[in-house]
């Protein structure tokens, strides 16, 4: 079960329920109900205020603090009683017991300094560090931003149909393709979809801005955009997507234009692994990852409504192949989403991937799901979306 604040996650080693909490008012209200503490997973709270009210319980055994903000007192208190207390980490570049996707704005800030500066550039310099590399603790870390990430990313996207688009990174601003692509994003939202992509330029911007800019002018946006075609200077290219996504963030705060419903319609799940490759901005959250192979699993695992790819290399062909494994041992017992290549000439002659598709499929549950498309128009139907 998920909502704000709180997520319940089965039973833990003490014979109660795993519960993480990343908000004041939910642990205000455990606290003054009663209820036993055992169990829970208290993640990047201010708990300075709720010092006194800590020191009173013996009931702490299984307790897990993520870091947040603690008096020295309450640490010695939680450790005495049997919880385990995760401290801050003040030389990270981010924090890895953040437990909600990142804003566009937060991975950016400070880009009027230059991109080196960003949190984003200091969290890549910080994978690359030789000798943090070998540090155990910050390989901790890393694995503890990652798994807060991919809580946030299923908190985000719980209950809706959610669509994964790939496609290169190299597809620039001015492009047709470009243009395409932010259409089919559009499309998608209008469709009931959530738009989930690779978070990086190229392409995975396209469909990210599409589904952002769904009620507003599109084709305003990607003229402006087109003035920066490509991130080969990462401060003015991020720096333009900034003002343009303000431009939409303002139109719509004065229209009623859009698509009603949940609000989350694009979301964005890049890597660190990948550093030349800056996160686009046309999300309304990011899962930014440092593992690259789990920020693939969770890409696919969450594309519940289906996979669309757009042209791409060799990064995208990893990704087909990776989508296509788990269809391929299926038993059939259940439905398949569909996989759909766009660009027939594409898939079959500049990248052939499509009859080795085809060979796999043959005689497999997943071959009716199996789609080569030419455009955009015809996606939708593959994906029995509306």
């Amino acid at each position: 079960m998920i909502r704000q604040g709180i997520r319940d996650k089965g039973p833990s080693a003490y014979g109660g329920p795993v519960t993480e909490i990343h908000d004041l008012a939910e642990l205000e209200s455990r606290l003054a109900s009663g209820s036993a503490l055992s169990g829970m997973r208290l993640q990047g709270l201010d708990l300075r205020g709720h010092a006194d009210l800590l020191l009173g319980r013996t009931d702490l055994a299984g307790v897990a603090v993520l870091g947040g903000r603690l008096p020295a007192r309450l640490v010695r208190h939680l450790i005495e009683q049997g919880a385990v207390v995760f401290p801050e980490v003040p030389d990270a570049p981010v924090d890895p017991y953040r437990a909600v996707l990142y804003h566009p704005s937060e991975l950016y800030a400070g880009l009027s300094r230059g991109y080196d500066s960003t949190p984003d550039a200091r969290a890549y310099h910080w994978t690359q560090d030789a000798v943090l590399s070998r540090d155990a603790l910050v390989t901790a870390l890393r694995a503890l931003h990652d798994d807060a990430m991919s809580d946030a990313l299923e908190e985000a996207l719980d209950g809706y149909p959610t669509v994964g688009v790939m496609g290169g990174h190299g597809v620039t601003r001015d492009s047709a393709a470009f243009a395409s692509a932010a259409r089919l994003g559009a499309r998608l939202v209008e469709a009931g979809a959530v738009v989930l992509t690779g978070g990086g330029p190229g392409a995975m911007e396209a469909a990210n801005l599409g589904a952002y800019a769904v009620g507003q002018d599109l084709d305003a946006a990607l003229h402006a955009l087109a003035r920066v075609p490509d991130f080969r200077d990462i401060d003015a290219w991020a720096s333009v997507a900034l003002q343009v996504r303000g431009q939409l963030d303002t139109a719509a705060a004065r229209s009623e234009r859009g698509v009603s419903g949940h609000r989350t319609r694009s979301v964005g799940v890049p890597t660190w692994f990948y550093g030349h490759e800056p996160p686009n901005v046309f999300c309304h959250g990011i899962a930014k990852y440092f593992s690259n192979a789990v920020r693939e699993d969770e890409l696919l695992a969450h594309s519940t409504a289906g996979v669309v790819v757009l042209p791409g290399a060799a990064g995208t062909v990893q990704e087909i192949f990776q989508a296509v494994t788990p269809r391929y041992y299926d038993t059939g017992l259940s439905p398949v989403a569909a996989l759909v290549l766009v660009g027939r000439r594409h898939w079959t002659e500049t990248v052939p991937v499509w009859p080795l598709l085809q060979t796999l499929a043959a005689g497999r549950a997943f071959s009716s799901s199996l789609h080569l498309v030419d455009g955009i128009d015809e996606v939708a139907g593959s994906l029995g979306l509306n």
